[in-house]
C-alpha cells in the first residue's frame, strides 16, 4: 500500500506563516492529483487545495491568496505554504493522493495520518 507522511505542522501566532509536507512512499507506478484536507474540532473535513501532476491548482474559497500548494514530482512529495495564518486555520491537516501502483492497476485514494496545525490569537 502507498504510505503517505506530513510533516511541518505546530503551534504559530496569528499572521505568521507555515509550511506542511506529504511524502509519498511505496509501490508507486504513477500519481495523478495530491490534494490537502483539513478537519477542525468539532467539524467536518474539508477540502482546502489540490494540484495536478502537471501543476494546475485549485483552493477552497477560505485560503485562497494565503495558501499555496506545489509538488516536487521526483520527490512524491506535496507541500502546503500557509501565509497570514488565523485562528479559524486551526486543524488537522490531511495529504491526500490519487495513485496507481502498477500499468495495469486502478487508481486508489490514499490518506496521510494528519499533522496538528494551531493558530493562536
Amino acid at each position: 500500500q502507498v504510505q503517505l507522511v506530513e510533516s511541518g505542522g505546530g503551534l504559530v501566532q496569528a499572521g505568521g506563516s507555515l509550511r506542511l509536507s506529504c511524502a509519498a512512499s511505496g509501490s508507486i507506478f504513477m500519481i495523478n492529483a495530491m490534494s490537502w484536507y483539513r478537519q477542525a474540532p468539532g467539524k467536518q473535513r474539508e477540502f482546502v487545495a489540490v494540484i495536478t501532476s502537471g501543476g494546475s491548482t485549485n483552493y477552497a474559497g477560505s485560503v485562497k491568496d494565503r495558501f499555496t500548494i506545489s509538488r516536487d514530482n521526483a520527490k512524491n512529495t506535496v507541500y502546503l505554504q500557509m501565509n497570514s495564518l488565523t485562528p479559524e486555520d486551526t486543524a488537522v491537516y490531511y495529504c491526500k493522493t490519487d495513485a496507481s501502483q502498477g500499468r495495469n492497476k486502478p487508481l486508489l485514494r490514499y490518506w496521510g495520518q494528519g499533522t496538528q496545525v494551531t493558530v493562536s490569537s
